[in-house]
């Protein structure tokens, strides 16, 4: 999963407005056509048991329109910031890692910053029996110069004092606040989700009610972070400063 900050919060919101909405997605009065946004008292935490790696039915089939698993499925999202292009391939593999007994998929992200490889990561995700999308962590490969770095970052839910994720609730509904990743001290992200409203990207429009807007913050930094949205059937749209150019989903 994306951890490296490229954009700060205010510099998405601004990208995201420009994409036809005339509020931003964190404004905190009200949304498209004057329609309130959640208040603070109405936040929803969801349990972190729905993950749990002792809980019995995690599939690797896909029934969360808005998290798809299917192997080949791919997508390609593309931004700027300070004037420099930045570019996210995303793609589910043909490969599979078992985390504390659970078997997850593999999906990998690479990103690249004008033309140069910044980071591959190699995601670890299953679903839960009722439609929840878990993480049970990643390996990271941080780039300089063409050769690899660091590996700060990675976790696995398995290891000691750490705990799966939620990546992708089965019914998402604005008001619920979950934790992301769950490696104190190393992967702590947490997500709310937030009002949707409609959004257009290269790739396409899409419907307020066909989209999941996630409101992510990091404890380790403070603050919150980057914007996720993503559409049904279709997976991620924006992240921060990037949007969607192409995709192609598998069933």
């Amino acid at each position: 999963m994306r951890h490296a900050s490229i954009l700060a919060a205010v510099t998405a919101l601004a990208m995201l407005s420009s994409l036809g909405c005339e509020s931003t997605p964190l404004d905190p009065v009200e949304g498209p056509a004057g329609e309130a946004l959640e208040p603070a008292a109405a936040q929803q935490p969801l349990d972190p048991a729905l993950c749990a790696l002792d809980r019995p039915g995690y599939t690797l089939d896909s029934q969360n329109a808005f998290f798809p698993l299917g192997v080949g499925s791919r997508w390609f999202l593309e931004g700027e910031e300070d004037g420099e292009l930045l570019e996210l391939r995303v793609k589910v593999m043909n490969r599979t890692r078992p985390v504390g007994g659970v078997l997850t998929r593999v999906i990998e992200e690479r990103e690249w910053v004008d033309g140069e490889l910044l980071e591959v990561s190699r995601n670890f995700f299953a679903e839960a029996s009722d439609g929840t999308t878990c993480y049970f962590g990643e390996e990271v490969d941080i780039y300089e110069g063409g050769v690899i770095v660091s590996h700060e970052g990675e976790w696995r839910a398995d290891e000691p004092g750490n705990q799966p994720g939620i990546f992708m609730p089965a019914d998402p509904e604005p008001g619920m606040t979950y934790a992301m990743e769950g490696a104190p001290g190393i992967a702590e992200d947490e997500g709310r989700i937030i009002r949707s409203r409609p959004v257009e990207v290269p790739a396409g429009f899409f419907k307020k009610e066909d989209t999941v807007w996630v409101q992510e913050s990091n404890p380790l930094e403070g603050g919150e972070g980057d914007v996720k949205v993503f559409g049904e059937g279709v997976g991620l749209l924006v992240d921060g400063p990037v949007e969607l150019l192409e995709y192609f989903v598998v069933d």
